[in-house]
């Protein structure tokens, strides 16, 4: 009888470490000290050990770096700006998986202005992909929190939204090609700036938001769009999410394709801002008191500012009269929006220094929003007496961040170790009920994995089953997330 196949553990030759180091040049495999900052998450809840960091500098190196740890057995976890919150790409506990991380290539080979669009590679600063389509007087639209250290290609494998999702669309449809490493390590390209190219199986979809598991993205080609001449930005509050939908009812009616994002934020969120980074401004505030629910509602206008105010201001009077808002503040200069943009985007930051909370990244059809929010507020606080409920999110497009802080007598460790999953379970139990999905935009990783396995359709998990072994067959690739 054969011998029986040797655990990744037993694999790792003692030569591995060499071989990649010949690959990079010398400084870009890091062992030891050097390790600890790829080794946990940005949320300090996901913590595991590497073997070593590989740091290559183009797409070939990534695939010789890739067949190399595959002749060797050894599983690769790539990693972006390592933002993400769901510990896709955090090493495991094991300490054999090699991090492959994307930082060096980031540099963007090429603008097409005329097609709109822009090669990049994939460990380019969202931020930086950003101001260089600015500079030509031309958008990239995908915006997000962690817009100044997350990269294209973490932003594509999770399929990140942020807050323009409602006018452009989230990270896949930004993208019209990709070049992949795939597990045996061969260089696919796939950077085809066509806007229309019907000839076979996408393979780009296939890879976007595949969160590593089924190749490695290095470099992609990004739909631009052109400047708008206007964007303005206003804040109002109103009484219940059920008035914020009929707000968005209106505006889209009103303001058409214009309307570029439209904001939810509960009191708690805007409390905890103001409690821990006070030097930001607070408007429609009624002495100490946070408005019960408040909305941010961005139009990006091919109109002039002049018109573009007009149309802004005429909805929100409108709203006013109709009762949808309380109060309502209107950006009239770009550092005003500015400041109203900083106050919705500090909300996680703020969370943070609150301490550890329970995070939902969930998204459910706009009109169950308020049914959803004020059965499972109403079940929290009967199961778990005296939980805050940090809500807010992309109403637009049916995605709230609705997440669980401790009481505030109560340790946040304690909280989170004692009722976590019950409050999962809870929280996904009524998604589910509202027909939508326990994902909307951080993807599944680690942390979410179980989850879907058993909230995921039987025939499409089977699919995603068979897709990982046809395209990565000795599981070398992020092993143990999504499925």
């Amino acid at each position: 009888m054969g011998s029986a196949k040797p655990t990744l553990a037993e694999c790792p030759p003692p030569d591995l470490l060499e071989a990649l180091e010949v690959i990079t040049g010398p400084g870009h495999v890091l062992t030891g000290d050097g390790l600890q900052a790829y080794e946990r998450d940005w949320r300090r809840r996901s913590h595991g050990r590497a073997r070593a960091v590989v740091r290559p500098a183009d797409a070939q190196q990534v695939a010789r770096v890739v067949q190399v740890c595959a002749q060797h057995r050894v599983s690769l976890v790539p990693q972006g700006g390592h933002t993400g919150l769901v510990g896709g790409g955090t090493p495991d506990e094991t300490g054999t998986q090699i991090v492959l991380s994307t930082q060096r290539l980031n540099h963007i080979r090429e603008v097409d202005a005329d097609n709109l669009t822009m090669t990049v590679e994939a460990g380019c600063i969202l931020q930086t992909v950003q101001a260089a389509a600015a500079e030509l007087g031309l958008l990239f639209p995908l915006s997000l929190a962690a817009e100044g250290s997350c990269t294209i290609g973490g932003n594509l494998s999770t399929n990140a939204g942020g807050t323009q999702v409602l006018r452009y669309g989230n990270a896949r449809s930004l993208c019209l090609g990709l070049e992949v490493v795939t597990a045996e390590g061969c260089l696919l390209n796939g950077l085809s700036g066509l806007h229309k190219d019907n000839t076979g199986y996408d393979l780009r979809d296939l890879y976007i938001g595949s969160e590593g598991t089924l190749g490695v993205i290095t470099a992609a080609t990004l739909k631009l769009f052109p400047q708008p001449a206007a964007v303005m930005t206003a804040l109002a509050s109103c009484a219940s999410p059920s008035h914020a939908v009929a707000l968005l009812r209106l505006a889209r009616a009103r303001l058409g394709a214009t309307l570029t994002g439209l904001e939810l934020m509960n009191r708690l969120s805007r409390e905890l801002v103001a409690q821990h980074l006070p030097q930001i401004a607070q408007p429609l505030c009624s002495g100490q008191q946070m408005p019960a629910w408040s909305v941010l509602l961005e139009q990006s206008d091919d109109q002039g500012p002049e018109q573009a105010q007009g149309r802004l201001e005429d909805l929100m009077s409108l709203a006013l009269q109709d009762g949808l808002i309380e109060d309502v503040a209107v950006a009239k200069n770009l550092a005003e929006s500015r400041s109203l943009w900083h106050l919705r985007e500090a909300i996680p930051l703020a969370q943070a220094e609150e301490g550890l909370n329970i995070k939902h990244d969930i998204s459910l059809p706009v009109s169950r929003i308020p049914a959803f929010i004020a059965e499972t507020d109403a079940a929290l606080e009967q199961a778990h007496p005296g939980c805050r409920l940090v809500n807010f999110g992309h109403l637009g497009d049916g995605n709230l961040h609705y997440n669980v802080q401790a009481p505030p007598t109560v340790a946040a460790s304690d909280f989170l170790r004692q009722h976590e999953p019950a409050i999962n379970t809870l929280v996904y139990d009524a998604v589910q009920r509202h027909q939508g999905s326990i994902s909307a935009e951080h993807g599944i990783g680690r942390l979410k994995r179980d989850e879907l396995a058993h909230r995921k359709d039987p025939v499409a998990l089977s699919l995603m089953k068979r897709l990982k072994a046809a395209l990565d067959p000795e599981g070398t690739l992020n092993p143990g997330r999504v499925i």
